[in-house]
């Protein structure tokens, strides 16, 4: 099958080329517009007029009420302005955390400072008492108050 040719595609149409105009031009030189200069161009706020109105001449051609382009636009202006205001919200509530967690470092530094300074005097009580000549009490004394019953008033037996 490899070597079997294939017929060629033959198109054909019953339709009749149109008629030429005695006004039609007969040279392709003639049928070219004339180009021309376009000064200003972006540069001037004509331009920018002219844009607005072909725009709002497109909403007008439109179906669309220009109150509902209007709320669109308004939508789409909220929710970027919303967006932003929550992004810039999310930026300033990360600074003010980052300012509180030093904060909680620092104090809690402090705090370890001052538990480690606090231990050292208790280590040193005990010497700081016998080099006042004080004496560590040797026997323990405890009082069982269990059975205890308050004095009655005199007059109520």
């Amino acid at each position: 099958m490899a070597g079997m040719p294939y017929a060629a595609r033959v198109a054909r149409s019953s339709a009749a080329p149109a008629p030429r105009r005695a006004d039609a031009p007969t040279r392709p030189e003639q049928a070219r517009p004339e180009l021309r200069v376009v000064e200003g161009g972006r540069a001037e706020g004509r331009f920018v007029v002219q844009r607005l109105g072909r725009a709002l001449g497109w909403v007008r051609a439109r179906s669309v009420p220009m109150v509902h382009v209007a709320v669109a636009i308004t939508f789409l202006v909220g929710t970027l302005i919303g967006a932003l205001m929550l992004r810039t919200q999310m930026v300033s509530n990360a600074f003010e955390m980052s300012a509180i967690e030093s904060n909680i470092g620092r104090l809690t530094q402090d705090v370890q400072e001052e538990q480690a300074r606090l231990d050292k005097l208790q280590a040193s009580l005990p010497q700081k008492a016998t080099d006042l000549g004080m004496v560590p009490q040797s026997t323990s004394v405890t009082i069982d108050l269990n059975g205890y019953q308050p004095p009655k008033a005199d007059g109520a037996k």
